[in-house]
This record gives structure tokens, sequence and C-alpha cells, in this order.
């Protein structure tokens, strides 16, 4: 390698810093010749024992480093903050930002020449591929793997979906609290994140459309062993990378992001990706936005027959042949010539991939929804935007006229939801206020919020929905969602009130308030924004800094690539 490795500036020369720098990493057994110019590869881990997604992720990394020094590299391991999404409150959307942000200033800092970014539970891909955006190194990611399967007298369950399923049946009176315990109990049957085509899996699915992973990485279950084999080989093709100095920023590119918004298309995937994807585009420099999700998504069928949109799980989609025969099947749609950390094409790397379950993976003219993409919504009552996932959603409410039952905060929705007396039938809509990037704060995943019990026992299962939230991406319904601007930053979604008509025309892509612009106007001037929830520490920079919805919550200071210039020395 004719080129100064980045490490070098740290581990070469023989002055008083060079050898301070080796000699404390020495302590560990290290010898010399480990500083003879090889590659320092960084292995980011978002292990943590509170996000259980991810808590297998010791032994994963293990494998990492063999590959790595098979390779002829330097594995040298280091922690992140682990945005866990099933115990971190009050969201953690909220911790995103600031896990990217430990991420880029750890790359930034150390004598790192490539990454391996090992993601699992739902923010921490997106964490990751910001922060290593922003330093734009050799960077290659590997995911922790879904869960096997849930089992529950005879069936399939998966994660999430089925909670909200049966959360409502308890609700409703149709299943018992021992069955919901014993149904908590067969759930989650292995390590692994969420099963069902949630966040997490969609994430996953996503970062090998934009060929930041190796093929098949999505699919394969945390405790198969093609894991292990994946998570060696992702090591050594780390080090390749760092001779190649093929970075981040070849791979990310627009055409990149195209290909993945077809993708969560064709795979039903969350409607937390559009979020994701255009923060990730803005750290690298690439122009996306909620237009490029409605243009280029719109006519792309849903085919995987995964929950919460169809059938089965992540564990059934990997042995179909998961994204690469996904690819195959869509590749019409996908530009195929598209580069990838493999140091191939997209194309080259899905040649040969097959789907050997046509009822999982389906043929076109078989599509679970024709029109599967995320739907971006306009109107007066989102005038930048809102999104809705409609293979989640019922079709017979896609287009609907109903009157609002508002709710300003989350505390009010559960306060009152299940009201006996609640002015609320299965026409009404319900509207969550307060629930964006600042109004909560973090825009947590309380968009799909439980139908009121009255209406339960009455048999009705769906309602339109309407809120600045997220919602998990292992939910469904015909929920509006992401509506911008959001109600504590003074949007219209603020001034919505009991009884007000609203419109949802999905095929029209509108959302609109049936209120004059004299009396939202007058409404307008009495409007207050809510007190916030922390004075101080990081939830007050994030909520003055945070970004909207339609720009993908980041903050501000934080959009763009800074490179990762070796810093002044430390000593």
């Amino acid at each position: 390698m004719s080129r100064k490795l980045r490490s070098q500036s740290w581990f070469g020369g023989q002055g008083k810093n060079a050898f301070i720098h080796r000699s404390w990493m020495k302590n560990g057994g290290l010898p010399d010749d480990v500083f003879d110019g090889r590659p320092v590869i960084g292995i980011c881990n978002t292990f943590s024992e509170l996000t259980p997604c991810n808590a297998h992720f010791r032994g994963l990394a293990e494998h990492i480093k063999a590959g790595v020094l098979e390779a002829g590299g330097l594995p040298l391991e280091f922690p992140v903050f682990s945005c866990g999404e099933s115990n971190l409150r009050p969201t953690a959307m909220l911790f995103r930002n600031l896990a990217s942000m430990d991420v880029e200033e750890a790359i930034r800092g150390n004598p790192i020449d490539g990454v391996v970014l090992m993601a699992g539970c739902d923010k921490t891909t997106p964490s990751l591929l910001m922060g290593a955006a922003s330093c734009d190194l050799p960077t290659i990611l590997i995911s922790g793997g879904p869960m096997l399967n849930g089992k529950f007298h005879g069936r399939d369950i998966g994660s999430g979906t089925d909670v909200f399923r049966f959360s409502d049946e308890v609700r409703a009176g149709t299943m018992s609290l021992d069955e919901f315990t014993a149904a908590e109990r067969a759930m989650s049957r292995s390590p692994g994140h969420c099963m069902t085509m949630g966040t997490a899996s969609t994430m996953a699915s996503l970062s090998e459309s934009l060929g930041v992973t190796l093929p098949g990485n999505a699919a394969f279950p945390a405790v198969d062993a093609n894991r292990a084999r994946l998570a060696r080989l992702t090591g050594r093709r780390a080090v390749a990378m760092v001779n190649d100095d093929l970075r981040l920023s070849q791979i990310l590119t627009r055409t990149a992001f195209a290909n993945s918004i077809r993708m969560n298309g064709a795979i039903g995937g969350s409607t937390n990706a559009v979020i994701h994807l255009i923060a990730i585009a803005g750290r690298i420099g690439v122009d996306l936005t909620l237009e490029d999700w409605d243009r280029l998504g719109r006519d792309i069928p849903t085919i995987v027959n995964l929950m919460p949109s169809g059938q089965y799980l992540m564990e059934d989609f990997c042995y179909a042949g998961g994204i690469p025969a996904v690819m195959k099947e869509m590749a019409d749609h996908l530009d195929l010539d598209a580069l990838t950390v493999t140091g191939r094409s997209l194309g080259e790397n899905i040649a040969d991939a097959v789907n050997e379950n046509p009822d999982v993976i389906r043929p076109r003219d078989r599509a679970l929804v024709a029109h599967g993409g995320i739907a971006v919504l306009g109107g007066n009552l989102a005038p930048d935007g809102a999104v809705l996932k409609p293979s989640a959603a019922t079709p017979e409410l896609l287009q609907h006229h109903g009157k609002a039952v508002v709710f300003s905060s989350i505390e009010d929705f559960r306060a009152r939801i299940d009201d006996p007396d609640l002015d609320v039938d299965k026409d009404s809509i319900l509207v969550l206020q307060n629930c964006g990037p600042k109004g909560y704060p973090g825009m947590a995943e309380v968009g799909n919020m439980p139908l009121p019990q009255k209406l339960l026992k009455q048999g009705v299962r769906d309602m339109v929905r309407i809120s600045d939230a997220r919602m998990s991406g292992t939910a469904f319904g015909t929920v509006v969602l992401h509506t911008a601007p959001e109600a504590a930053a003074g949007g219209p979604l603020a001034l919505v009130r009991d009884g007000d008509m609203i419109t949802l025309d999905v095929a029209g892509r509108r959302l609109h308030l049936d209120v004059d612009d004299a009396e939202l106007d007058a409404r307008r001037v009495e409007w207050e924004p809510p007190p916030p929830a922390m004075n101080g520490g990081y939830q007050s920079l994030y909520v003055e800094h945070v970004l909207q919805a339609d720009r993908g919550a980041d903050l501000d200071f934080l959009v763009g690539c800074r490179g990762a210039a070796v810093p002044r020395e430390s000593h």
C-alpha cells in the first residue's frame, strides 16, 4: 500500500507521541509488529444488556475480530450509546442523534482506518450510519439478526404486531389475561431483534439495499450459524475496503437511496425508514426529500408477505431468499450498477439469488398491495407533509371523511380513550397532538393509538388516526404520522378541535382540515406552545435544534459530512 494509513498519524514513527500511543496499547499484550502499518479496524459495538436486541453482540464481535485478523488487520472494539427501543424512555428516537454524535466523534478522534458498525435494535442502525457518514471512512455494517419466530398455540406470532392485536383482544374482553401472559412468554424465543418487518428488520433490509452490508445480512436469524459466518466475512471485508480506500460516500449515493426507497415499498417496510434515510442522506450530502419518497415508491408493489402487512416472519423470509431474492424480483425498478461494500455492483451481488418460497416473496402479479410505497400526504393539515403506510391500512379507510376527536397529549389520550362517555364512533378520526420531535420530546411511537374500548367491544378494529408522532414498524392500521410542522412548533395540527371535519384522501395525497382560514387564524392567535418537558441538559439542546420530521429530525448542527481529518495531537 503506497498511501499512508490514517492510524499511522498515531502509531507511526519514532517520536515521543508515537511512543506514548504504542506503549499504552501494548499493555494489552499487543506485539510490536501490529503497529507496522496494518489497517486498524474499529468495531463500533452497540452491545447493552438494556438493549435486548443487541445483548448477544459480545459473541458476534469475536467473529468480526477473527475476520479482521485473518485479513491482516488489527481489530479494536469500542462502545457507543445503545438506543434500545424496548426500554429507553421517553423514547429511543430522542437519543438517535446523541448516539450518532458519539459514533462520529469516537471514529474521528481515534486511530481508526476503517469501521465495522454493529447494529440491531431500531435506532442503532440509523445512528451508526449517520455518525459514520459524517466521517466518511471505509465503513461496513452488520446487523445482529432477528429472533426466531414466536410460537403460541401451534402458530407463529410476531413481536410487536401480535402484541397490539392481543392487547386489543384483552381490552375487548375476547382474550384472558392468563392467555396474554402465556403469549408474552412465547413471543421472544431467542436473541435478536423483532422478527416482524418492523423498523429493525426494515433498517437492516434497507442497509443491505443501500449496499453498506454484505449480501444476505438482513435476514439471517441471530442464532443461525450463518450470522457468525457473515460477521467473520464482514471483518475480512473491512480490511479490504481500507486497502482499496472504498469510502462510505462512494456507496451512499442518490442512486443507492432511490434503490432503498423502492425496496421499502417492496418489503412493506416501516414508516420510520422515511425519517432515518432522510437523516442519513443529510449526513453524507445527498438531498433526499419526502417528494422523493412518494415519487419513487408510489408504484412499487409490496411483494414480501411478512407481518405487519402480511403473514410470515423474518425466519421464513431468510430461508425464502431474503433481500437478494426480492431485489432480483424487483430488478427492473433498481439501478443495478450501484456500487456496494463488496466492491461489486448491486447487480453482481444478486445475480445468483433464488426465490425459494413464492408465498413469502410473491411474484408481482400476486403482490399483497399493488401500490405499497409510503404515501406522502399534503394539504392544509400537513403543509410540510405527513406519511401513511398503505400496505398496513384498511383499504376502505384510505378515502375517509370524519369528525375529529382530539387529544392534547399522550397522557390526555390515555386518561380519556376508554371513557364510555367519550363522543366517538367508528367513523371518527382520532387526533393526537404534541407528540412530535419537540413536543414529546423525541417523536415517540404512540401514533398507532389504541382504539376506544367501547368500539373494540363492538368489533371495530381500525379507525383513521392522525398525529405528529411515529408508530412502531411492527404496528398496523390506517394511521397518518409525522404530520409537519408538528403541533408543538405551531403547526396546523395544534389548531384542530373536537368536532372539526377532516378529509383523508390517500389517492389524492391530501389531508384536509375542513375549517376556514379566518377561523384557523383566530385559533392561531389563541395558541400557546406547551411548556418544555425538561429544562437544561440534552433534552433542551435537542428541542432547541431538532429539525422537523420532513427533514429527518436530525439536529441542525449535525447535518453534513465533516470528514475524518486527524485532529491535533493530544500530548
